[in-house]
This record gives structure tokens, C-alpha cells and sequence, in this order.
């Protein structure tokens, strides 16, 4: 059968001939399925493996194309007893039909677990190992990019210098140490700070006859780690220095001591490059830029960091100026560059929070969501530390205020903070000694070297009086000439003097919002624009000053007007091709906020007033169904909601799946929490809470717990002016969850309190089942089991009460998991098989999960150790199926602790290494601890595993 090869450059091998795969995406779909070779990967997971947690909109399409063709070269590829690679569809994602032998990263892990065995005879232990990094041609999974690709390679690093470690320490036993010193250099000097090497390599020199050489690899060692970690080495590298250093036998280095954990390192980050495209033909500037080049020339290597504030006007090209600057100056920040859009002055919604932007930064760096904190200051400082010792640019745009901003700034010599604003930072200079720069408009020169840039030199020299006309009645300003720009280049036959009269004849028309600056004049040429629009598109555009942002699709454009999609896409490109619109992102479209601004001034100008609250109202509907239609699709909903009817024109999307109802909230999640505080702006507060409570499964599973606060703190209000109960304990609830899952307990038992109360009062009991629950939680997180064992009880009553099979069988297994943590095993598993009884059929597969994980724990501490890792074994496939990461690993890491206790070594170092992969992919805080598990068990007795504590 052919092979697919991992470990070096991603390809197909026969017994005759390698197949090339195709291009580094189609390589990197193979290689996150053969991975997970004979395992259903989802979709979703191929996906956020090849392009990361921000695919482009036609992410899904191209997997699906680039498997169809990966199945075709599957079938393709020779093979002379007719055993080709399978790749096929099951429930729960596509299957890489491939044993271990046949994918060379399962092939290596084999071949080392079998190096391990016990009795192994060191010849035969030294073939093995040798044959095993002899599968290595190079860098793993080369040529392949992103978050996914970078962290596996570095997992697959360290499993191949333990295997060398392990090799080189058998051929210093049987004598021949003087073949271990090449490959142990080497791989040394690609992993300088890894002690066991450097161990291993002295042991190897010393016992060659090259003391000297030991003495003085520890010395550079010891340099290294006090350089870059502030660090001594270990105790197993100080103790081979002395005994060379004595002239002593270096003793055993047999199998049964277990290597010691290397030492943390900083892994290989995948460098933030957030800056967006730089403009074509950028022009003029020339002081400005030499200005902020003279800051970075003359900036002190030590000196505290560096901020530079630009100002001006809107529509001057601020932004342009700092992303075009950034570009230039990539090679002075090698550490990344940072960007963030501040939306000071959106008209769409309120300025960006620090704390979001914080968040972003922080994931730009791989800070896992687990490590981040929950308050503003906290998350700062945790920023800065990323920043120390990085030579980082932070490009911070469109700030409203000094204050937005500080939060943001970096804290370490080297880096740089460009910020640009209508306003003028002066603040800043005083407090943080920022140097400003106040950016005008272009000068009639630099105005029209831009025009020539957009239209050719050509036409522009051979009208040069209807140039000069164009670029006054632009004021100068980028954005406005950009626009014209636009127009003319679409009509390269309309002589340019032709398009100025046009122009110029227009100033008359909004002289009322005209107050004398650029900002308004450029007013008349957005007027010139919109005047040349069909009526269709022109009524589209009012109307998209009406929506929030940051961005709209098409479908829910039509829903905004009250139109098909089919007639609202052919308006959008008339948009996009006058500049009213960008479509940064395929299918994705967006103002600049002066022109969101100016097309809010005409629709309150020319719409009366009930057409914007209808095209309002159809805007949220649209968003309120589809949310709540994809949520269904996520698992039964903890939120009873039922919206009123969509209005007439309205056509929420369908999402087809639980992959596309993922793909859904992921992409419209900026776009929901603007439409909430909108909603509550506009007054409709019904739309607010509902729309709210249609976000809680999606940021619940994603971690995303400041912003499911923030959009209950915002539902509360509303269902404060409602008056409206039901909405209050919606709300509330949770709130409580929110603030629980942040580690503010006592705040969370207010809010579930209360909830309480009025769930009570309302007659519900099936919200009341959910508040019970949730206080469960709360009390077990508190340490107060038996307390949340009486609220899992109440919680089975309440949803019995409710007719709610789905909720039932989780409050059953949360009975079954707190009778487990008080030491009650055999009722635990009671109830577990009854909430599995209980939720067949449901459609509730979260659920499903967690009970089999309740029955494997309660079996582990019984000693039934195969009833056990079958129970572990169905809940990691159903946590797999989700596309829940951090379940399916924790699961493995438990699965791998029964294995262990029952002494099938194999098995538990297989599914310990499937978790730690799963975990270091996460980036998740437990990847050390569990490594070092991992080492620590493989030499000691399974009478001493011991199963660590769970929340």
C-alpha cells in the first residue's frame, strides 16, 4: 500500500515512484487527515488546521475540492497487490483509511513504543530506534504554513530528540558512543536549551575518549540557558559534569531510569503580521515618512518604548500612512506587527473595547484562551510580558481617545507604537512622551501624482486644468480622490474635464452639511458618486448606513432591503465599483466609517422614518433566526426562545450542518455583538435578549466569556425597561454561568439566585432545571459537593417537569458525576446508564459525551479498567464528532491513566500521545504537566497511577 509521508515534505509514496500531491493547501488537507489516520475528522477541524481560527470565506469549498482531488490521487497511485489509500465520508467528518504502517509519523511512534519494551535485548532496541529516525527526511511537514502546521512540527521535534536521546544512550552502551556524537550534535545545535541532548552528547564524547570536548559542550550549555532562561542546568547534566570532571565511570544509562522532562523552552511562534494591504500606488508623503523614519534612526536600543500619534482629519489617509509605513519597516521589527482598528469614531457602534483589542493580541501570540485573565489590567500586563525583549510594531488605528490607547501600549524598549486619530493625542506626548505628527490634506502636486498613479500618467498630463479641477473640489483628501479615481477609470472615454463639471456641479447640493472643512466638503464629491448610482443600489447604500458593521454579507443585505439576494449582489458590486463599498474579504463588505457616516445622513434625509425602523427590524430578524436556527444545529439550547415572526422580505441563511452553524457564528460574531448594542440603541429590546440568549452555545464552547457577559449585561437592560421577567432570568442565568466559568463565584450565585426566584415565580420549571444546574456548578467549583449533588437532583425533578428528555439525562449525569466525586462509584454508574437510556434518540451529543466520561471515571476508581476505556473510548469519538479539542483530550489523557493501571503500557502511551498532541495544539497549560506524566509513568508501577483532580 502507498505511504503517506509526514516527516519532511508532505507526499504520496509507492513502491515505485513518490506522487506529487499539489499545491501546499491540498498538502496540508492530507496532511490534517492522515494524522488522525482510520479517525473521522470533522470539516470544521481541516479547516482551522489549514487556514486557522480566521478562514477565508471559501475555506469549506476548497476542502471539499481539494479532498475530491486527493481521493482521485489515492486511487491513482500504483500499487502492486491493488492496496491503494482509501479516503472516505462518515458521520462525524472523512476518514484517511490508513494502518500505522502506512503513514510514517504512526510508523515512527510504533516503532519507539516497541523500543520501550522491557526485555528488549539493546541490538534489537538500537535497530528499532535507528529504523524509527531513519523515517525522517527532513523538516516535518515542510512547506506548510500556519498555527497548526507550526505547532505540530514542534511536538513532532521533541518526540524525535527523545527517540534520538533513547538511541544514542543504547549505542553508548553496546560500545559504540563515537556514532552517537554526529546526529546528537546536530540535533543539539537545532535544540540548544534541551538538556537531555546535551547529556546525552557528554556521555557520549566522555565515553569516546573526548573529555575535553564533554567538558566544553556543558560549558556552552550552561551559557545558553543562563543567557536566554536565567537558568543553571539540571541536576542530570550537573552530575555527568562532575563525574567527567573527576575522570569517573558515568555509570548506567539503561531504560529503567526515566528520562528527565526537558527543561520548557520558547516554542517557535508563528509571527504576528497583521498589517492589512498596503494601498497601490501610494504617493506623496514624503516628509511625513521621513519624519517617522527619523524616530525609529534615532530611537535608543534602551531607551523606554517608542510612540509615535498621527492626527488629521477623516478621509485625510491616516491609515494608509501607517500601513503603508509598517510595510517599509517590517525588516526594524522581525518579532511581528501588530494591527488593531480602534473604530474611535464609527457611526456603526461604539469605539472598540481595549479589553477586545487585548484579546486579539494576545491570540495573535498563541496565548491559549484558558491562560488569558479576566480583567483589562491583567490581560496588559500580560501583553507587555509578551512584548519584553521583542523588537514588535503595534499599529493601533482610529483611536478615539489617550485613554482607549493605553492599555495597548507596549512597555519594552524596542517596539513601536504608531496611532493614528481625528484627534490630536497631546496626553500622550505629556504622559508617555509621544512623538505627534499632524497629517493634512495632499498638496495639489501629491493630489495629482495620485491621480496619474490611478489613471496613467497619460490622460492625466494631457488634461492637466480638469486635474487641478478634480483635486479641488476633492479638498485634497485620499479617500475623495479615490472615489473619483474610481469613476473615471470605469469610463475610460469620458474625457476628464467632463467628469470635473460633473463635479463641480454638485456643491450646491448638500451646502447644509457643508460646515467649511475637507471632512464635509468631500461631502459633495460622495454626492457625485451616489448621484451616478441606479435607483436600486443607491436605496441599498442608504440603507447599509443603517447596519452596524464592522461588515455585511449579501444575504444579510437582502434581508436590510427587503430584497432577493440575486438582485441585492448585482447592487453590491455597482457599490464596490464605485468605492461606496470594499469587499475585503470575498463576499464581505464594508464602508469607510466617513462614507458609513454619509450614507446614515442620506437615509435620515431621504427615507422616512418608519421605512429605516422596518429596514431596521428585518435587519435583526435576519439575525435572530439564523442565530437561532444555527444554535439548534449546535445541541439542544438551555435558552427557551421564541421570536415573533420575520417580517415580509426577510431570508434568514439555513445553515446545512453543525460544521456550518459553527462556520456561521464564527464568521458573524464581531457583526452580532455591534447588531446587540444596536438593538438596544434602537429600542428593540426583545430582539436584544433574544438574540443574546442565541449566542450563549457558541461562546460557551469557544471560550469567549467576556463577551458572553457583555452581552447579558446588555440583555439585563433590556429586559429591565421590558419589564419582562422571563427576559430577566434569561439574562441573569446566564450572567451567573459567565461569571462562574470566569472564577467569580459568589457573583455567579447572585445572578443564579435570582434566576431562581423568578424562574419560580414564572411557573418554568425547565429554566429552573438549567439555574439548578448551573448552581451545581457553581457549589462544586466551591467545594461544596454534596451541596451541588441536591441541586443536580432538584435539576432532574424540574426537567422531568418540563417533558425535556435532552436536559433530563444531563441533570441525571450530573447526579451520576457528583455521586462520583463524594466516592459513591456505584451510584454514579446507576445514574449514568440511566442518563444514557435517557438521551438516546435526543440529539443531545455533548451530553451523551460527558455521561460516558461520568461512567469511565466511576469504573476506573472501581478497578474496572476495560469497562472503563471502553466508556473513555465512546466519549473521546463523540467529543471528536463535536470538534470539542479540549474534551477529546482530556478524555485521551484519562484513557491513557486506565490503560496504564490495567499494564497494557502501548495502549496508554498511544492515547497519552494522541492527548499531549491534542493539547499542545490547543496550547493548553496542562501539556507540561502531562508530558512530564507521561516520562514519569512509563518507568514506574501502574499500582502508582493516580488519577489527578477534575472540575
Amino acid at each position: 500500500m502507498p505511504q503517506v509521508r509526514l516527516l519532511g515534505p508532505v507526499e504520496l509514496a509507492g513502491p515505485e515512484r513518490t506522487t506529487e500531491v499539489g499545491p501546499p493547501q491540498r498538502r496540508a488537507v492530507l496532511a490534517a487527515l492522515a494524522v488522525d489516520a482510520g479517525r473521522p475528522v470533522a470539516a470544521d477541524v481541516v479547516i482551522t488546521r489549514v487556514w486557522g481560527p480566521a478562514p477565508p470565506q471559501g475555506a469549506r469549498r476548497s476542502v471539499y475540492s481539494h479532498i475530491a482531488r486527493i481521493r482521485q490521487i489515492c486511487e491513482q497511485t500504483p500499487d502492486p497487490a491493488d492496496r491503494r489509500l482509501r479516503l472516505t465520508r462518515r458521520s462525524g467528518g472523512y476518514v484517511l483509511e490508513a494502518g500505522r504502517e502506512e503513514v510514517d509519523v504512526h510508523r515512527f511512534r510504533h516503532l519507539i513504543g516497541q523500543a520501550r519494551t522491557d526485555a528488549l535485548p539493546d541490538p534489537a532496541r538500537a535497530s528499532l530506534l535507528g529504523e524509527a529516525l531513519g523515517l525522517w527526511r527532513g523538516e516535518p511537514l515542510s512547506g506548510l504554513d500556519g498555527i497548526w502546521a507550526e505547532r505540530t512540527r514542534e511536538a513532532w521535534r521533541r518526540e524525535r530528540v527523545d527517540a534520538t536521546v533513547q538511541w544514542a544512550r543504547v549505542r553508548t552502551r553496546l560500545g559504540d558512543p563515537a556514532s552517537a556524537i554526529g546526529p546528537l550534535s546536530a540535533l543539539l545545535g537545532e535544540h540548544p536549551l534541551v538538556e537531555p541532548l546535551a547529556e546525552a552528547l557528554m556521555r557520549a564524547l566522555y565515553s569516546a575518549g573526548r573529555g575535553p570536548e564533554a567538558l566544553e559542550c556543558y560549558a556552552a550549555v550552561r551559557q545558553r540557558l543562563a543567557e536566554e532562561l536565567g537558568t543553571d542546568p539540571g541536576t542530570a547534566l550537573r552530575e555527568v559534569h562532575q563525574l567527567v570532571l573527576r575522570g569517573r565511570s558515568l555509570g548506567s544509562t539503561g531504560p529503567a531510569a526515566a528520562p528527565e522532562p526537558p527543561r520548557p523552552r520558547p516554542q517557535r511562534e508563528v509571527i504576528p503580521a497583521q498589517l492589512p494591504v498596503s494601498v497601490r500606488g501610494f504617493t506623496g508623503r514624503e516628509e511625513e515618512l521621513s519624519h517617522l523614519d527619523g524616530i525609529v534612526d534615532t530611537a535608543r536600543p534602551s531607551a523606554p518604548v517608542v510612540i509615535s500619534a498621527v492626527s488629521g482629519t477623516a478621509g485625510v489617509g491616516k491609515t494608509t500612512l501607517a500601513v503603508h509605513w509598517g510595510h517599509r519597516m517590517r525588516g526594524h521589527f522581525p518579532d511581528g506587527q501588530l494591527y488593531v482598528n480602534l473604530r474611535g469614531f464609527d457611526p456603526g457602534g461604539p469605539a472598540r473595547d481595549p479589553a477586545e483589542a487585548l484579546r486579539g493580541f494576545l491570540d495573535a501570540f498563541q496565548v491559549p484562551p484558558a491562560r488569558i485573565p479576566a480583567g483589562v489590567e491583567a490581560q496588559a500586563a500580560l501583553y507587555r510580558s509578551l512584548l519584553a525583549d521583542r523588537r514588535v510594531l503595534v499599529v493601533l488605528d482610529n483611536a478615539r481617545d489617550a485613554e482607549q490607547v493605553r492599555p495597548l501600549l507596549p512597555g519594552a524598549p524596542g517596539c513601536l507604537a504608531l496611532v493614528t486619530s481625528r484627534n490630536r493625542l497631546t496626553s500622550l506626548a505629556v504622559a508617555e512622551g509621544a512623538h505627534l505628527l499632524a497629517l493634512d490634506v495632499l498638496t495639489p502636486a501629491e493630489a495629482g501624482s495620485m491621480l496619474a498613479d490611478r489613471l496613467g500618467a497619460a490622460r492625466t498630463a494631457a488634461e492637466p486644468a480638469a486635474v487641478a479641477a478634480v483635486v479641488e473640489s476633492c479638498a485634497g483628501l485620499p479617500l475623495a480622490l479615490a472615489v473619483v479615481a474610481a469613476r473615471a477609470a470605469a469610463q475610460p472615454h469620458i474625457p476628464l474635464a467632463t467628469l470635473a463639471d460633473e463635479l463641480t456641479g454638485t456643491g450646491d447640493r448638500l451646502d447644509a452639511l457643508d460646515g467649511g472643512d475637507p471632512a464635509s466638503q468631500v461631502r459633495a464629491v460622495f454626492s457625485w458618486s451616489y448621484d451616478s448610482l441606479g435607483p436600486a443600489a443607491a436605496r441599498l447604500f442608504r440603507l447599509l448606513g443603517l447596519h452596524p458593521g464592522p461588515d455585511v454579507t449579501a444575504s444579510a443585505a437582502a434581508s436590510l432591503a427587503g430584497s432577493s439576494p440575486a438582485q441585492v449582489r448585482a447592487q453590491l458590486s455597482e457599490l464596490t465599483r464605485t468605492h461606496l463599498l470594499a469587499e475585503p474579504i470575498p463576499g464581505r463588505y464594508t464602508f469607510h466609517d466617513l462614507l458609513r457616516e454619509y450614507a446614515g445622513e442620506l437615509a435620515r434625509a431621504e427615507d422616512p422614518r418608519d421605512d429605516r425602523l422596518e429596514a431596521t427590524h428585518r435587519m435583526l430578524d435576519h439575525y435572530l433566526h439564523t442565530a437561532l436556527e444555527a444554535q439548534r444545529l449546535l445541541g439542544p439550547p438551555a435558552d427557551r426562545v421564541v421570536p415573533a415572526p420575520a417580517r415580509p422580505g426577510v431570508a434568514p441563511e439555513r445553515p446545512a450542518d453543525r460544521e456550518a452553524a459553527t462556520a456561521w457564528f464564527t464568521a458573524e460574531h464581531p457583526v452580532l455583538l455591534n447588531a446587540v448594542h444596536h438593538a438596544f440603541d434602537a429600542g428593540c429590546d426583545r430582539h436584544v435578549w433574544q438574540l443574546a440568549a442565541a449566542l450563549t452555545t457558541f461562546q460557551q464552547r469557544s471560550v469567549l466569556w467576556s463577551d458572553w457577559t457583555a452581552v447579558h449585561t446588555v440583555a439585563l437592560a433590556s429586559a429591565h425597561r421590558l419589564a419582562d421577567p422571563a427576559a430577566e432570568a434569561c439574562a441573569r442565568r446566564n450572567l451567573g454561568n459567565a461569571a462562574s466559568a470566569l472564577g467569580r463565584q459568589a457573583e455567579a450565585r447572585d445572578h443564579l439566585e435570582r434566576a431562581a426566584e423568578l424562574y419560580r415565580e414564572l411557573g418554568d420549571p425547565g429554566g429552573a432545571g438549567h439555574t439548578c444546574l448551573a448552581l451545581g456548578r457553581v457549589s462544586t467549583r466551591q467545594g461544596l459537593r454534596s451541596q451541588a449533588l441536591d441541586h443536580s437532583r432538584r435539576a432532574v425533578d424540574l426537567f422531568g417537569a418540563a417533558g425535556d428528555r435532552a436536559w433530563q439525562a444531563m441533570a441525571l449525569n450530573n447526579v451520576g458525576w457528583d455521586q462520583a466525586e463524594l466516592g459513591h462509584y456505584e451510584e454514579a454508574i446507576v445514574h449514568g446508564r440511566q442518563a444514557l437510556a435517557l438521551v438516546a434518540h435526543t440529539g443531545h451529543t455533548s451530553g451523551e459525551a460527558h455521561t460516558w466520561d461520568t461512567l469511565g471515571y466511576a469504573h476506573h476508581h472501581l478497578g474496572r479498567h476495560e469497562e472503563a476505556a471502553t466508556c473513555y473510548e465512546q466519549a473521546a469519538v463523540l467529543f471528536h464528532e463535536l470538534g470539542d479539542r479540549y474534551f477529546e483530550a482530556d478524555i485521551l489523557a484519562h484513557l491513557g491513566d486506565t490503560h496504564h493501571a490495567a499494564r497494557r503500557p502501548d495502549a496508554a502511551r498511544d492515547a497519552w500521545t494522541r492527548s499531549l498532541g491534542l493539547f499542545e495544539e490547543l496550547g493548553h497549560p496542562d501539556v507540561d504537566a502531562l508530558r512530564a506524566r507521561l516520562l514519569h509513568h512509563l518507568g514506574k508501577d501502574p499500582a502508582d497511577t493516580v488519577l489527578p483532580e477534575r472540575a
